[in-house]
């Protein structure tokens, strides 16, 4: 099972009567710690026995780029998170939030983030995939497609970024209202994030100005 979800009553429920349809689970994967993905791990563990296979201390199966888990294979995908995890399976992919059924996804604040980013996309397009399964969102049955549009996204926010910056904006919230206008209230943090992590690969890249 790829990121079992929140712990939520009805949702365990669920999961556990899939599992018992199924003929039992053999492992718990995860592409990532953040709770919408994960909390439902504990229970799932403590009910079912599988193991956890995760980048986390307490994983049974240490996760890293190229282990094999059953039929999944772990691709090294940061920028959401240092230690994202997208999942091969065949040409099927699991992409946790890396890649999502609809929107963008966020990055995380941390040096090379971006960049990261940018690779990871690159290298999920490199691979001859017919399905993207993401964490969020609908299945994506033109993988391609979808990876050219997010790699042609994130460099329209660069452009915006130094458009902005071109134009004397230093104030991050003034960054902000003009390269996310009309953000809703709720994404502003998220926005901040990624605004950071563009910020922070320009200064990587020497195309910050000096002043």
């Amino acid at each position: 099972m790829v990121d079992p979800g929140p712990a939520v009553a009805g949702h365990l429920d669920a999961l556990l009567a899939e599992v018992d349809a199924r003929g039992g689970l053999g492992a718990i994967l995860l592409t990532h710690d953040h709770g919408d993905h994960s909390g439902a791990v504990a229970e799932l563990r403590a009910r079912t026995g599988a193991p956890l296979a995760a980048m986390r201390p307490d994983a049974e199966i240490a996760l890293a780029d190229g282990v094999v888990v059953g039929p999944l294979t772990a691709l090294s995908t940061p920028g959401h998170t240092p230690d994202h995890l997208a999942f091969l399976a065949g040409r099927v992919c699991f992409t946790g939030d890396a890649v999502l059924g609809e929107g963008s996804v966020f990055l995380a604040a941390y040096p090379g983030a971006l960049a990261g980013y940018l690779a990871a996309l690159r290298r999920l397009r490199e691979e001859d995939l017919e399905l993207l399964l993401p964490g969020h969102g609908p299945p994506i049955t033109d993988p391609r497609g979808k990876l050219d549009e997010y790699l042609a996204h994130r460099l329209r926010r660069e452009r915006a970024v130094l458009e902005a910056l071109s134009d004397g904006l230093r104030d991050r919230d003034e960054l902000l209202d003009r390269v996310w206008p009309r953000l809703p209230a709720p994404l502003r943090a998220a926005a901040a994030s990624t605004l950071e992590a563009h910020l922070q690969k320009l200064a990587d890249e020497g195309r910050l100005p000096h002043a």
